[in-house]
């Protein structure tokens, strides 16, 4: 019987001799390994950076439907929200991200920040909020330059809008390609809170050793689980990282927080070395390593197979042959033993002769 064994987009072929048990568990294994290993090869979002555990997508999708600056902070590090995966100081757990706020008039900045150890900050990423004269607002948000690399910036999408010169007939057909979620940043409540006299800054009291009460650091997650969570945050929002084209819009507002950024030593010493990527996007590449050496594993488990097919078969052909009769190997004993005897009278003629 053969069979047909698919790795992601390779079919293995292989021939059952007669070891069915061998069969079905390589079936076994590579249904089991299929999703881990696919999801791998199509997943073109990761960096190979430690940013790639925070989805700054769903980071700003969470922002936008917050109610307060602190109500952000809280969801964004809850395990229930499955947001926050990020581990920069690579103990296994999930690291807090404190907000810090500051403003200039109409232009608001949120910085998320974890304190990796007792002495040392890094900056995660910045959310800008900017109003203009005309009332209309902004919102980006900027990942890190030591976690998602240089020009890292997603915003909304704006919305679609109909052409108020167009009018349909009843045999049209309009075919629009709109993004299934709509963002609309003025009616976003965050920003309705920024903007109307009840804000009140607000400013993290948590330090490294004195996290808030309410959060408990969780084991991180796998990278491809982790993505595959969050990916419907992406739905209306463009931009992130592989070609970007969307721009920074408040320059003025980006270039006053990069006065004061935050790096730490820890993190440019762990991103150097290849840590984050060893232990947080190669755990993928890993799994797609084990399930080709698992593949590599049952062709020479096929193999040998074959070999023990090819041996047990030369095994039946030699205790098929036929065997030598009783009589013949008597026969065979006896004329050596006559020829013996016959030396020996030789030997014996020759000592009398002497």
């Amino acid at each position: 019987m053969i069979y047909f064994v698919n790795f992601g987009n390779k079919f293995i072929r292989y021939r059952a001799m007669k070891n069915n048990f061998l069969a079905s568990l390589i079936l076994s294994i590579s249904f089991l390994s299929f999703p881990v290993f696919s999801q791998t090869e199509n997943d073109t979002t990761l960096l190979g950076l430690p940013g790639d555990n925070l989805d700054l997508f769903a980071v700003l999708d969470l922002f936008q439907k917050s109610k307060t600056i602190e109500d952000f902070e809280k969801s964004l590090n809850e395990e229930k929200t499955g947001i926050n995966n990020l581990d920069l100081n690579l103990d296994n757990k999930v690291d807090f991200i404190k907000v810090v706020t500051k403003q200039n008039e109409n232009d608001f900045t949120f910085i998320l920040q974890v304190d990796v150890t007792e002495k040392e900050t890094q900056d995660v990423a910045v959310i800008l909020v900017s109003k203009d004269k005309d009332g209309k607002v902004t919102m980006q948000i900027v990942g890190d330059v030591d976690l998602y690399g240089k020009d890292y910036v997603i915003e909304p999408k704006p919305p679609v809008t109909v052409n108020p010169g167009y009018t349909p007939t009843k045999t049209d057909t309009v075919k629009v390609d709109a993004p299934t979620t709509v963002v609309v940043v003025e009616s976003a409540p965050i920003v309705q809170y920024v903007y109307s006299p009840v804000y009140v800054p607000y400013y993290p009291p948590y330090t490294y050793a004195y996290p808030p009460p309410y959060f408990t650091a969780f084991a991180v997650v796998a990278i491809g689980v982790y993505h595959h969570n969050n990916y419907y945050h992406h739905g209306g929002y463009y931009g992130g990282g592989y070609g970007n084209t969307v721009v920074i819009h408040n320059t003025n507002n980006y270039n006053n927080y990069n006065n004061s950024r935050n790096s730490s030593n820890t993190v440019n010493h762990n991103n150097a070395n290849g840590n984050y990527n060893r232990n947080n996007v190669s755990n993928n590449k890993s799994n797609v390593s084990n399930n080709k050496s698992n593949v590599s594993n049952n062709k020479n488990n096929v193999s040998n197979n074959k070999s023990n097919v090819s041996n047990n078969r030369s095994r039946e052909t030699s205790t098929t042959t036929k065997k030598p009769t009783t009589n013949q190997s008597m026969g065979t004993s006896r004329s050596r033993s006559g020829g013996n005897f016959g030396s020996s009278g030789s030997r014996s003629g020759n000592g009398r002769r002497r």
